[in-house]
């Protein structure tokens, strides 16, 4: 399962300088946004505004700006509509790649990833291209601390995920998208609070890349999507092989 090598530690690092640029909190609150449109204001009957809340929170949003971003979402504040579309394409050495955006704008934006896709030595793929490859879980990370593999497991379970894995500083719970809410509920139960509770594209079989160079290229690539300003999540099956790891980062 893709995640637990260096290349989830150096996605991580990034996450952790996206907060310092203040980039997180625009992302957070589209998802709120997107969350209410889909879902309705009320987080006790929808699950993703839930976690879009606790996920808020998490990161510091001011709660005007949670409830700012919730009543856009339902149209109670004026504002250019959004949406959610997922764009698929290929990277450097076939690497497969999903890309969340929420936008205002569906033509710009697809126009722009394929512009991002082409300069960057990947291919703006058709719908369905790569979807095939991925699957649709949530993803619940724990800190570490002195939660032994064994004990983390056991509360996996007991949770209600599926499975574990070892992320460096985290473990990573996997669980069905609908259970997502629950397990972190179940988790914070037993006195355990997550560090974040997502929904993601989990590959179904990933492609290990043991050279340097294309290693650089497919970094660089997912960089650039990342960084778009539309994007809220870039998924891969890729993993970078530990003996280039370090070269990488």
């Amino acid at each position: 399962m893709a995640g637990h090598n260096k290349w989830s530690k150096v996605k991580h690092i990034k996450a952790v300088v996206d907060v310092k640029r203040g980039k997180v909190f625009s992302k957070l609150s589209k998802e709120l946004t997107v969350a209410a449109k889909n879902g309705g204001s009320n987080p006790d009957l929808n699950a993703r505004l839930r976690s879009a809340i606790l996920a808020a929170r998490a990161a510091n949003v001011p709660n005007d700006n949670i409830d700012r971003a919730i009543k856009k979402g339902v149209g109670e504040l004026e504002g250019a509509a959004i949406e959610e579309i997922t764009y698929e394409g290929y990277g450097p050495g076939g690497v497969a790649l999903m890309v969340e955006v929420v936008t205002d704008n569906r033509n710009r934006a697809a126009n722009d990833l394929r512009v991002l896709f082409g300069k960057n030595q990947g291919t703006f793929a058709e719908a369905g291209s790569v979807a095939y490859m991925f699957s649709r879980v949530g993803e619940i990370r724990i800190e570490k601390g002195t939660l032994t593999e064994d004990a983390a497991t056991e509360l996996a379970l007991e949770a209600g995920a599926d499975d574990v894995q070892d992320a460096g500083d985290d473990w990573v719970l996997y669980t069905t998208f609908e259970q997502t809410f629950q397990v972190a509920s179940a988790l914070r139960d037993k006195g355990v609070n997550p560090k974040s509770q997502n929904l993601i594209y989990q590959p179904s079989t990933t492609v290990t890349i043991t050279d340097v160079e294309l290693g650089r290229s497919i970094i660089k690539l997912y960089d650039v999507l990342d960084d778009y300003d539309d994007t809220q999540a870039v998924h891969a099956n890729f993993e970078i092989a530990d003996e280039i790891a370090d070269e990488l980062s």
